[in-house]
């Protein structure tokens, strides 16, 4: 029998609920707790790459994925005219019967796990998170900030690059820092012939896509350089995307005339942290964005910390103590992440920076490479 029978998860977002799947079908009690007083799913749509549907698969949630998604063909890189310019070949890591890439919007993924998390039998609740916590050989005791507390093995911090629990484990020894970019998402209606991913490069370094999402829907993404205060009059948002996307011709021009609505305009900061080895201290471990902050870049924010459900998942069912057991998931874990999270800022220095001996297409080959390797 396991040693860990009872796992709070503070953070329910995609890596909080993915975990609360797993644990309960390893017989493990999962409790999730949100501070948001109700869900905040942004209406636009998230890139799942073949790692990602590989790591749903073995929580059994790759197949409600699909059905919720739109399937397509991998990414096209194109000039910022829309000329393509290189189809890189992609693996189909989840195996016959599944999409090598999946469009999803985000309410839809948030749909599935939150479903999953129920059926299974976690507890989620919403509008609170830790106030305190105190570990002993044995347990962790909480205090929620609704005055409640509980015991349990084990806590996880799934709750995001802003973590207040990587926080209470190390203080200000890991903090944030703003990478001097911020992305921009706006949904659009799919283009009918619309069955790869786009994605724009520009001479003067910011980038745009297109990803298909449903049969009537696509999201318009830039990314690119944006002023430290990182903040625009709501009013203005729509407006200001268009300016953005004004370096960009072929069809991610001619959709950008649907921007108009700012109440739609999905914009943010991006910020990065890199939590070195241990990812934990006793019975209080960190997961996601809380210990590897991976830009947008690759499309692989949200598959390593699905990869991370799925290892965290696995090691807990075994019968051994439990620094054994986390120190088998970091080693797991970090090389892989650290990797990906590099290679995505390195991509975004260059958008910055633009620099004639750049070789992104080189990096994302390597990228490849890694992320087709067992988790």
């Amino acid at each position: 029998m396991a040693k860990v029978q009872s796992v709070l998860i503070v953070g329910g977002g995609i890596g909080g609920l993915a975990l609360s799947v797993g644990l309960r079908q390893a017989g493990i009690d999962a409790d999730v707790v949100e501070i948001k007083k109700q869900w905040a799913i942004y209406h636009v749509g998230i890139i799942v790459e073949s790692n990602f549907i590989r790591a749903l698969l073995q929580l059994g949630l790759a197949d409600r994925a699909v059905a919720a998604g739109f399937p397509y063909n991998g990414i096209r890189y194109c000039d910022a005219n829309g000329n393509v310019f290189k189809e890189p070949p992609n693996a189909n890591l989840a195996g016959p019967g599944y999409p090598l890439t999946l469009g999803l919007t985000r309410p839809a993924l948030h749909k599935v796990l939150f479903d999953a998390s129920q059926e299974w039998g976690a507890r989620v609740r919403l509008g609170l998170t830790i106030a305190d916590f105190k570990q002993s050989a044995d347990k962790v005791a909480v205090k929620f900030t609704d005055g409640s507390s509980g015991e349990y093995d084990l806590v996880v911090g799934a709750d995001g690059v802003h973590s207040q629990i990587r926080e209470m484990l190390f203080g200000d020894k890991y903090v944030p820092k703003y990478t001097g970019e911020g992305v921009w998402r706006y949904s659009v209606p799919r283009p009918p012939d619309l069955d790869h991913g786009l994605l724009y490069v520009s001479r003067e370094g910011p980038k745009s896509g297109l990803i298909p999402l449903t049969q009537e829907s696509a999201y318009i993404f830039r990314i690119g350089p944006e002023p430290a205060n990182h903040h625009f009059p709501h009013a203005e948002l729509a407006n200001t995307l268009r300016d953005r996307l004004k370096l960009f011709g072929g069809v991610i021009g001619k959709l950008s005339a649907h921007i108009t609505d700012p109440d739609q305009v999905v914009y943010r900061p991006l910020w990065s942290v890199l939590v070195s080895p241990p990812w934990y201290q006793g019975r209080v471990v960190l997961l996601g964005d809380a210990t590897h902050s991976i830009t947008p870049h690759l499309g692989q924010g949200a598959a390593q910390a699905v990869e991370d459900v799925v290892v965290l998942a696995e090691v807990l069912q075994k019968d051994a103590p439990l620094e054994e057991l986390l120190d088998a998931f970091v080693e797991r874990r970090y090389e892989r992440c650290k990797f990906i999270l590099q290679a995505s800022l390195q991509l975004g220095e260059w958008e910055q920076h633009p620099d004639p001996k750049a070789d992104p297409i080189s990096l994302w080959n390597e990228v490849e490479r890694v992320i087709v390797q067992p988790i």
